[in-house]
């Protein structure tokens, strides 16, 4: 696939930390990062290995997509696990969705370099890319938080765990 080039214009806050959801409107496409509030951004981790192999039967990395209509795409729910990341440590984290549509992309750049994750988690080292069902668009774009709205959201959470 070709090399991502999205300006996306807000993000949006979807649990604890798991992942932050880049929205571009013109292309009505979502791109999965880390959230800069994740564990691996804050603590000075080293990541050791992201992993796009589900189960036995299921790779992100086999994800095949063709045509204008995006055939081949796997389809996923918000719940379904994109990769796995483990950490020097030996922690390890699951990277959900947390959107449903089809998967369009899973950024391979992260499994020779990790470090993208940590050093440009919102521009190279991003996760993966998802397109909604057109339906949900509009659901999706009433929940964004544009940039400051997200960092408000975090500093609350901060003084709150004071």
């Amino acid at each position: 696939m070709e090399r991502l080039e999205v300006a996306l214009s807000a993000v949006l806050y979807l649990t604890r930390w798991c992942s932050v959801i880049g929205w571009s409107r013109s292309q009505r496409i979502c791109v999965i990062t880390l959230a800069e509030a994740h564990p691996l951004l804050q603590s000075g981790k080293t990541i050791k290995n992201i992993n796009y192999q589900i189960s036995a039967n299921c790779s992100r990395l086999q994800n095949k997509v063709s045509g204008k209509s995006k055939r081949g795409a796997q389809f996923l729910t918000e719940l379904a696990p994109l990769c796995r990341i483990s950490s020097s440590d030996g922690e390890e984290y699951t990277i959900y969705s947390c959107i449903r549509g089809r998967l369009i992309e899973v950024n391979e750049n992260i499994l020779s370099n990790p470090a993208l994750l940590q050093e440009k988690p919102s521009t190279e080292g991003y996760i993966a890319v998802v397109l909604p069902k057109f339906e949900e668009s509009k659901s999706i774009t009433q929940g964004l938080l544009t940039p400051k709205e997200y960092e408000e959201v975090l500093m609350k959470r901060r003084s709150s765990a004071l």
